[in-house]
C-alpha cells in the first residue's frame, strides 16, 4: 500500500491471564481427507468456529465446557467430551450418514446456485429485497455513538524471541503475554488506540459527518502519523454491499448480489438467538485465490436482517503481508423489527509470509455503536462543515472522560498496554528503534531540540548525463505536525559539472477556515522539463527523469532552471482549491549537446539561446470525495479513491520583467480512479491543453516520453524525450489493475499470486508553422519537431505485478509512428513498492 505503512508495521513487530477453555485441532473424513468449513461449538452455546481449507480449527471461550460438537452435513454429528480446559492439536474423523451418501457429494462440493433446489439460495434471494429497509437505510436520518478501540499485538512469542538480543533489557514486556481466541496463538500487546465519535447522517441528502470527541493511545498521543496510519488501515464497511474493501482491495461480500457467483451456501441450521427465530447459512468461496470470506451467518426469518455474521479471508486469497482477516459483526434488535448493528470485530495478522509459524503483528478493532436517534433533520449546512483547528482538548482527556464513554471496559490486557508504554518510552534501546522507524516512514531525521528535520534522506543521491554523481542537502522547520507555517531548502552539488544548485521555499496558512495560504520559494536547479505536460511551479520537486542513472538512450536533454515563485492560494468550499501565483524563470539548456536557441530578432545574432519569462497562472482544482487530515499548512490525504480535477490558465506577459514572450496557455485534467468490484482497478486520466501565441521550444508543451526503466504514470515508456512536442494537445491514460482475478484462474501460476495489469495510453496533437519556424535557427545541435498530428499516437502495455510481493514489470509495446528516427518499437519498464 505504501512504504509508510509497510515500516510502521513491522517496527511494531520489532518490539496472564487465560481463558477457561481451549481446543484445536483437525477434522478428516474417513479418507483422511480434510472436511473444510466443518462446523465446531461447544454444546450448550453459540460459541463456535468453522474449520480452514485444511480441517484446522482453534476455538476459546471465556467459559468452561465439557463437550465439543463436530458437524457437517451428510456426516455424522460427534460429541467430544473435554477432561481438560485446554486441548491441542485433537484429531476428529468424520463418518458419512448411510442415508445421504449421494448428498455428501453435492455439499463438499459446488452447490447449486438455483433457488428451487438450494433453500440457502432462496433466503439469500430475501436478503437482497430486505437490504434497503434493514439497518439505517430505513431511516430519514440518524444519530450514534461510535466507541473504537485498535490494538497491535506481536504474535508467535516463543522463547527464542524472549530471550533475542532485541529485546535485552526490555524483558518486562514479556509479563503482558497472552492467547488469541481466534488463532491460538501467544501476542504481546504492544500499541492501543481508543476513539469516541459522534456519527450522524441524511439519508435523503445521501451525507454524513463525524465528530471525533476523544481519541487517546498508549505512549503517542502527538503523533499525527501513527493515527492516520490506523484510519487508513481501517476503513468502515457494510455487510450488506457488494464488494467489502479492506487493504485496497475488494473482496465480494459474502451477503451481496455476486455472492452467488463466488460461494457456495448451505443451510446449515435455524435457532432462536435473543427470542428471534433466524436460519445459519454457511458458505465458502467457490475457487481459491480469489477475495473471498469463508464463514456463516444468522438471519432472521421474517425481515432476513442479519443477526450474527462471521468472516474469515480465504488463506489462498491474493493479498500481501496479510495472513489472517477475521471478522465478526453483531447486530442488536430495536422496536421488535429494527436490526442495527451493536459490535463489529476485526482482526488481521501482518506478516511477511503465510507460513504458519511465522511471526508477525496483530491489528485488531472493535467497534462498538450505541445511543442511537433516529428521524430528527438538521440544516443541510451542519453536513457541510469543515474542521479547521485542531483541538488539543480531543486528544488530551481524562480518564473520567473515558470511563463514561468506553461501551465496554478495558480487560487486563488492554489496560497492561499503557502501563507498559509508559514504562518502554523510558527505555533508550526504545526510543532508538522507534525514532529509526520514524525515519523509514517519514524520510526525514528529527532533530525536536531545534524544530527542524534533516532530509528527504531518500534524495541524498542522485545522477543524470549533465551532473554525474548528484549529492544533496536539505531540511525542514518543523515544530508539529499542525504547524501554520513551514520553511524548506537544500543544497546540492553535481560531481560532473561542478556546480552548487539550491532551493528555498516557504508558505504561511494565514486563515484555517479558508485555508488562506501564502507561498514562494526559489530554485536554481537542472531539470528534464519534457517530463511533464504541465510546467512545474514546484521549487523543491524533480522529476525522476531527472536522477536516471540508467536510461534508454541518452538523456542529456535537461535545461538549467532558474525559478522565483509567489502566490496564494484558498479553499473556498471543501475540495475546491484555488491558486494565484506568478513566477519568472530564466531557462537555458544545460548541455552541450542540446538545443533551446530560438530566433530573435532582438539579439545581436539574430538567435537567443536564453528563456527569461514572467508567467501569472490561475487555477481550480476540484477534488470530490477527498479526506484530508491535519489542519495545518501541510495536510496529508487519507484515501486515493476520488477524483482529481485540475483547470488552468497561464499568461505570458512581456510587459513584466523584461521578458520575451507573450502568449496565453489553456489547461485541463481529469483522473478518475474506477473501483470495479472484483474486476480491480481502473485509472483514467484525460488531459487537454492549447498555447496561443508564438513560444520557443523550452516553453512549449511536450509529450512527456520516459526513457527511464520506471514505470511512471501520465508518461509514454516508447518515447524520448522531445520526440513530440505540441503547443495544442489531447492526451488519454487507462491503466486497469486485475487484481489478480486473471492468474488465479492459471493452475500452475495461481499460487504465486500474481496480479495482472493491461494499459492503454495515447496523444493527438499538432503544432503550429509559426512555432516550427520559431525554433529553427539552424544550430547544428537542433533537431526537427514533430507533432502527432496526422494520427493519435498511442502505446498498449501488458504488466505482471506482485513478483515476489514488491515488484513489478511491463512490456510496452509502440503502436504507431515507427519510422521516426530510432523509434523505439518495443521495452520494459519496472517498478518496486509495498502494496497490500
Amino acid at each position: 500500500m505504501r512504504l509508510k505503512l509497510f515500516f510502521l508495521l513491522f517496527l511494531f513487530s520489532a518490539f496472564l491471564s487465560f481463558a477457561q477453555t481451549k481446543v484445536s485441532g483437525y477434522v478428516y473424513d474417513a479418507n483422511n481427507e480434510p472436511v473444510a468449513y466443518a462446523n465446531v461449538l461447544f454444546k450448550g452455546s453459540t460459541e463456535g468456529t468453522t474449520t480452514d481449507e485444511n480441517g484446522k480449527f482453534y476455538l476459546e471461550s471465556d467459559e468452561r465446557w465439557k463437550t465439543l460438537i463436530v458437524s457437517f452435513i451428510g456426516f455424522e454429528t460427534l460429541e467430544i467430551p473435554l477432561p481438560k480446559s485446554v486441548n491441542y492439536n485433537l484429531k476428529f474423523v468424520l463418518n458419512e450418514e448411510a442415508s445421504s451418501l449421494d448428498e455428501v457429494v453435492i455439499v463438499t462440493g459446488k452447490q447449486s446456485k438455483k433457488a428451487s433446489e438450494n433453500p440457502a439460495i432462496r433466503i439469500l434471494k430475501k436478503i437482497w429485497e430486505r437490504k434497503r429497509q434493514n439497518g439505517l437505510n430505513q431511516f430519514k436520518q440518524y444519530e450514534y455513538d461510535q466507541y473504537e478501540k485498535v490494538e497491535f499485538d506481536l504474535n508467535t512469542i516463543d522463547s527464542a524471541l524472549i530471550k533475542s538480543k532485541l529485546f535485552k533489557g526490555m524483558e518486562f514486556v514479556f509479563e503482558e503475554v497472552d492467547t488469541s481466541s481466534v488463532t491460538g496463538k501467544t501476542y504481546l500487546p504492544i500499541f492501543l488506540n481508543e476513539s469516541v465519535k459522534r456519527v450522524s447522517g441524511d439519508n435523503l441528502i445521501n451525507k454524513e459527518r463525524i465528530d471525533l470527541v476523544g481519541n487517546k493511545n498508549s505512549g503517542f498521543s502527538n503523533n499525527q502519523v501513527i493515527i492516520d496510519f490506523i484510519d487508513d488501515l481501517y476503513s468502515e464497511y457494510n455487510v450488506y454491499d457488494n464488494y467489502l474493501k479492506f487493504f485496497d482491495k475488494s473482496f465480494v461480500s459474502p451477503i451481496g448480489r455476486s455472492g452467488i457467483q463466488t460461494y457456495n451456501y448451505v443451510l446449515s441450521d435455524s435457532a432462536y438467538i435473543d427470542n428471534k427465530w433466524c436460519y445459519n447459512i454457511i458458505y465458502y468461496p467457490r475457487r481459491k485465490n480469489e477475495l473471498t470470506f469463508k464463514g456463516d451467518f444468522w438471519v432472521n426469518d421474517s425481515t432476513y436482517a442479519i443477526k450474527e455474521i462471521n468472516m474469515q479471508a480465504s488463506k489462498s486469497a491474493n493479498i500481501n503481508w496479510v495472513k489472517e482477516i477475521y471478522i465478526e459483526q453483531e447486530f442488536e434488535v430495536l422496536s421488535d423489527s429494527v436490526f442495527l448493528i451493536k459490535r463489529d470485530y476485526f482482526l488481521s495478522d501482518f506478516a511477511l509470509n503465510k507460513k504458519e509459524a511465522s511471526r508477525g503483528v496483530y491489528g485488531k478493532r472493535t467497534t462498538l455503536y450505541d445511543n442511537y436517534k433516529f428521524n430528527e433533520q438538521k440544516d443541510t449546512k451542519f453536513y457541510d462543515k469543515v474542521v479547521y483547528n485542531y483541538d488539543e482538548d480531543v486528544y488530551n482527556r481524562e480518564e473520567e472522560f473515558w470511563q463514561k464513554n468506553r461501551l465496554e471496559a478495558l480487560n487486563k490486557d488492554e489496560k497492561g498496554v499503557y502501563k507498559m508504554l509508559d514504562t518502554l518510552k523510558t527505555v533508550k534501546k526504545f526510543k532508538r528503534l522507534y525514532n529509526l522507524g520514524s525515519i523509514l516512514a517519514s524520510g526525514y531525521v528529527e532533530f525536536p531540540s531545534i524544530n527542524f528535520d534533516y532530509g528527504p534522506i531518500f534524495s541524498t543521491f542522485g545522477y543524470n548525463d549533465v551532473e554525474g554523481l548528484r549529492i544533496r542537502t536539505g531540511g525542514r522547520t518543523y515544530f508539529g505536525p499542525n504547524d501554520l507555517w513551514r520553511l524548506e531548502g537544500f543544497v546540492a552539488y553535481g560531481f560532473k559539472d561542478n556546480k552548487f544548485k539550491h532551493g528555498i521555499s516557504g508558505k504561511w496558512l494565514l486563515d484555517k477556515r479558508s485555508r488562506f495560504i501564502v507561498f514562494g520559494g526559489h530554485r536554481r536547479d537542472i531539470e528534464q522539463i519534457g517530463a511533464s505536460l504541465t510546467s512545474s511551479t514546484d521549487v523543491l520537486g524533480r522529476s525522476l527523469a531527472s536522477n536516471a542513472v540508467f536510461t534508454a538512450g541518452a538523456n542529456d536533454k535537461l535545461s538549467d532552471i532558474n525559478l522565483t515563485n509567489f502566490g496564494v492560494a484558498v479553499e473556498p468550499l471543501r475540495n475546491l482549491e484555488v491558486r494565484w501565483d506568478g513566477s519568472f524563470r530564466r531557462i537555458s539548456s544545460a548541455s552541450p549537446t542540446f538545443s533551446l536557441d530560438f530566433n530573435d530578432p532582438r539579439s545581436p545574432t539574430g538567435v537567443s539561446s536564453e528563456v527569461y519569462q514572467f508567467e501569472s497562472r490561475f487555477s481550480l482544482g476540484y477534488f470530490p470525495k477527498r479526506q484530508m487530515t491535519g489542519f495545518g499548512v501541510e495536510r496529508k490525504e487519507k484515501n486515493d479513491n476520488f477524483a482529481r480535477l485540475f483547470a488552468q490558465i497561464t499568461k505570458g506577459d512581456r510587459d513584466w520583467f523584461n521578458s520575451d514572450f507573450e502568449y496565453t496557455k489553456l489547461q485541463f485534467s481529469y483522473i478518475q480512479p474506477w473501483q470495479l468490484g472484483g474486476f480491480g482497478r481502473l485509472t483514467s486520466s484525460v488531459e487537454l491543453g492549447k498555447t496561443f501565441g508564438e513560444v520557443p521550444l523550452a516553453l512549449l508543451s511536450v509529450v512527456p516520453g520516459n526513457q527511464t526503466y520506471f514505470s511512471i504514470y501520465n508518461t509514454f515508456p516508447q518515447l524520448d524525450f522531445y520526440e513530440f512536442v505540441t503547443d495544442t494537445y489531447t492526451s488519454m491514460h487507462l491503466e486497469h489493475n486485475f487484481n489478480g482475478r486473471i492468474f488465479s484462474r492459471i493452475p500452475f501460476l495461481k499460487k504465486y499470486n500474481l496480479r495482472a495489469i493491461v494499459a492503454l495510453r495515447g496523444v493527438w496533437g499538432e503544432l503550429s508553422d509559426k512555432n516550427i519556424a520559431l525554433n529553427t535557427t539552424g544550430n547544428p545541435l537542433e533537431f526537427p519537431l514533430i507533432a502527432p498530428d496526422s494520427k493519435v499516437y498511442y502505446e498498449y502495455s501488458f504488466g505482471v505485478a506482485n513478483i515476489f510481493k514488491v515488484l513489478r514489470i511491463d512490456l510496452n509495446f509502440r503502436g504507431n509512428y515507427l519510422d521516426n528516427p530510432g523509434a523505439r518499437r518495443f521495452g520494459i519498464t519496472g517498478s518496486f513498492g509495498f502494496y497490500f
